[in-house]
């Protein structure tokens, strides 16, 4: 490719959207750098050489989404199954199924609950503590579900998420626990749900197959930033904190540790997820990933689960989930600033933006960036304005 019309940095959702966007409905040339030795970002897959089962690399990544625009998008790539996901959790020697919901309730407290009778035990337990007097997370989480459930299902949980007692959080860090009164223990609940068939590299492999993208992957932007920036407009999917070179100080995340392991059974725990709520147990949850697709067909006495764990990322670790305190919202703002200022560069994506966003969401975030500023720039000669998404 010779001088491109477009730098796409990072090739996780968001930066293929726009790359195939720009490609199929501009005419665009797209030069895409990536870092890694594999297109895809987090969302990557690859089959495990051992049983043949696929494996969801840096974690488990579920498709559902209600947007209409992002479903008709993505079902141009693959078709999906039928699968909703599920998830079960272990504490103290027992099974519950997940989210909190009637079942949960009735094998928790060992009765059965109408809806209402659970309504109203959960609110005289809740009423322990008023939400408007919460210091701590703790006190948050007793506030909306009680401190049985509580103490059970989310105490534990958060503390190895965290690293850190719940007493010690921000009340802000939860907003809301969802319980459900009644049987419903779907994970999601979004119009639409399910996994790629082929897996989600022939889904990304597919969004990247244009004769006018070119990925060059083992290619770390900073290295050859010079050549690009300020020739040609850029759209950069990386942390926005490694971009000003930390200039107002690291932003905060949480990373993942993923240990995958090949059992020498069919089945290792009957369902895709458990979560494992005790404190004492070091993993926050298992992933067996032969049920992501039951309709495929596998070796038989052979399975892949990955154990994970949560901690707080450090410096050279792959930043998962923003912990937005409010030193790293002040951080954002003053690196939203900088971003404005930078000749013909757009920032999006997860790390981009410091948002979580769930696949759908990336997708969603890049339409309309190709949409209001990049369109309007290449097909209609708009000033292009640079900064994040959200601008």
């Amino acid at each position: 490719m010779s001088t491109p019309d477009l730098v796409v940095v990072g090739s996780g959702f968001f930066g293929l959207t726009i790359a195939e966007r720009c490609a199929n409905e501009l005419g665009l040339n797209v030069l895409v750098l990536e870092r890694r030795h594999h297109l895809g970002g987090n969302a990557y897959s690859e089959a495990d050489p051992e049983t043949g089962i696929e494996v969801h690399v840096y974690g488990a990544h579920l498709f559902h989404t209600s947007n209409e625009k992002v479903w008709e998008y993505v079902n141009r790539f693959t078709s999906f199954t039928n699968y909703q996901h599920r998830v079960f959790g272990q504490y103290a020697g027992q099974v519950y199924s997940l989210p909190m919901n009637l079942g949960l309730i009735n094998q928790f407290f060992g009765k059965s609950h109408t809806p209402d009778e659970a309504k109203a035990l959960i609110s005289e337990q809740a009423s322990e503590i008023d939400t408007a007097d919460a210091e701590n997370l703790e006190e948050k989480a007793i506030s909306l579900i009680g401190r049985p459930l509580y103490e059970a299902f989310i105490k534990g949980y958060t503390a190895k998420q965290w690293q850190t007692d719940p007493t010690k959080l921000s009340a802000d860090i939860i907003t809301r626990l969802p319980v459900r009164y009644n049987f419903d223990n779907r994970w999601f609940n979004d119009k639409y749900e399910g996994l790629p068939v082929d897996g989600y590299t022939a889904w990304l492999e597919k969004m990247a197959d244009h004769p006018n993208i070119e990925v060059r992957l083992e290619t770390d932007f900073f290295d050859v930033a010079e050549e690009w920036k300020g020739r040609v407009p850029i759209v950069y999917t990386g942390p926005v904190d490694e971009y000003f070179g930390h200039s107002e100080g690291r932003l905060s995340w949480r990373t993942v540790d993923l240990e995958a392991e090949v059992k020498e059974v069919d089945d290792f725990q009957g369902c895709a997820v458990m979560n494992y709520n005790d404190q004492d147990v070091p993993w926050t949850r298992i992933h067996e990933f032969r049920h992501f697709h039951p309709e495929r067909t596998y070796i038989s006495g052979k399975t892949v689960i990955v154990h994970e764990y949560s901690r707080f990322a450090e410096d050279h670790d792959e930043p998962y989930y923003p912990i937005n305190t409010a030193d790293d919202r002040e951080k954002l703002l003053r690196y939203r600033e900088l971003a404005k200022k930078e000749p013909m560069v757009l920032f999006g994506g997860r790390l981009g933006t410091y948002k979580y966003l769930d696949m759908h969401m990336a997708i969603g975030s890049a339409l309309t960036m190709f949409e209001n500023k990049l369109r309007p720039h290449f097909a209609e000669g708009a000033p292009l304005t640079s900064g994040g998404v959200d601008e």
